[in-house]
């Protein structure tokens, strides 16, 4: 073939020397094009670190990183995005932050060992997604018997060359069009042979190598520091005012930067552009504040920490803040929250503890925690940590003190994970 789609690439935005961990997000794209050859949209898959491991955190990082800080219009102008997920992510809260007319979801099917029950249990969340707007794909596993439910469900069919015989594709393509309203996609194509096979066919979307391969692209990020993105999920939680947090987000220009970025991004799909700090606040409104700034904190990479890192601390401050809730007034169930999500701060800014509390003030309670051991809120810290390690001489060491029972305290751990993975965050 004499061009691609990819050609229309600026060179800038082709990757080819190493990421710099801090301050680069790569991701891949690969082009779906029409029966012209137009490009319809682009699959994209996250290049960022070595693993290939496909989890509820990688997607939320990868929409992230493609509809915030990579600058969506350089990365994929006003095409579609097509993102493979899992079924937890599909759950996640930072789907409440994307524009649902950018975004295709590719919906996997389950595990063959999947009972009808289960592949049942997943239609109200499907729906769910469908009716806050998004589009979703699936494979071509779809068509099984099993699954008939989820047909009505489906914008789009991705069907793979490398999984079917050719002899078999018209049978695929009559059936597809019988039982469901979806556009076909042949994904996999690497030869005029399949191309011309499918399009005989009617199919009119294509994908794969005889088209374009996957092109890398660079997109820079300005990391904020991680300890003001706690500083504003603080002041989210206690529902400060405006005021308060356009001071914060001006004494944190990378903060701002990204804010604005984000709320400008064609992701989140406003017709006009915000430039005041106190208008995308009040655009954006404190729960969805409150979810990008818990992923901006989970995605962080900064002091060489990996984004479980600042998992960890938002879950741990979730679950001190439900234990202490069993035994102490409102206002100090803040104050464990934020001793749980400060605990390792020292890991994320790679600084000693004593050096990360400089830069922050906190009440002396917490500080007492962090800095000491001591103080009212050890005992709920202690006890987070040992349902981490899973030790149960110390878990039931600690439960014991606080007068907490073993359901008390793992009923809270497990709503601490699920509030958490609502974030997007795990």
């Amino acid at each position: 073939m004499s061009s691609t789609p990819e050609q229309a690439v600026p060179d800038t935005l082709l990757a080819t020397r190493p990421a710099e961990a801090d301050n680069l997000a790569m991701i891949a794209r690969q082009a779906i094009v029409d029966s012209h050859q137009a490009v319809f949209g682009y699959e994209l898959f996250d290049r960022s670190t070595a693993s290939d491991a496909h989890s509820a955190a990688s997607d939320a990082a990868l929409l992230f990183n493609a509809l915030s800080y990579a600058g969506t219009e350089s990365l994929v102008g006003e095409k579609l995005v097509f993102i493979n997920c899992t079924h937890e992510s599909l759950s996640g809260g930072h789907l409440e932050l994307i524009h649902p007319e950018k975004v295709v979801l590719e919906v996997p099917t389950l595990p063959e060992s999947a009972t009808l029950q289960d592949i049942e249990g997943r239609i109200p969340t499907l729906e769910g997604l469908r009716k806050q707007g998004f589009r979703l794909a699936f494979s071509e596993q779809i068509l099984r018997r099993q699954y008939v439910s989820w047909l009505p469900l489906a914008a789009f069919i991705k069907l793979d060359m490398m999984t079917f015989a050719p002899e078999t594709a018209e049978s695929l393509v009559k059936f597809s069009r019988a039982h469901t309203n979806a556009q076909l996609i042949a994904e996999k194509v690497e030869s005029a042979e399949q191309h011309q096979l499918m399009a005989d066919l009617g199919v009119r979307l294509f994908q794969g190598y005889w088209f374009a391969k996957p092109a890398l692209v660079q997109a820079h990020t300005i990391r904020p520091s991680q300890a003001t993105v706690v500083q504003l999920i603080n002041l989210v939680r206690k529902q400060a005012s405006t005021a308060e947090i356009e001071d914060l987000l001006k004494k944190d220009p990378t903060l701002s930067f990204n804010l604005l970025r984000f709320i400008n991004s064609s992701g989140f799909g406003l017709s006009c552009e915000i430039t005041s700090f106190r208008h995308a606040v009040m655009i954006l409104g404190l729960k969805k504040l409150f979810r990008w700034a818990a992923l901006l904190l989970t995605t962080s990479r900064a002091g060489g920490s990996p984004p479980v890192v600042g998992t960890t601390a938002v879950v741990r401050g979730r679950l001190m803040e439900l234990l202490a809730a069993e035994l102490m007034p409102p206002e100090e169930c803040d104050n464990a929250f934020v001793v749980g999500v400060f605990s390792l701060l020292d890991t994320m800014l790679g600084v000693s503890m004593e050096k990360a509390m400089e830069s922050v003030a906190l009440p002396q309670p917490v500080v007492d925690a962090l800095l000491h051991n001591t103080g009212p809120f050890a005992p709920f810290l202690a006890l987070a940590k040992a349902c981490e390690a899973g030790d149960d001489a110390a878990f039931a060491r600690y439960a014991e003190d606080l007068h907490l029972s073993n359901r008390q305290v793992n009923w809270a751990h497990l709503q601490a994970l699920t509030w958490a993975e609502d974030l997007g965050s795990v």
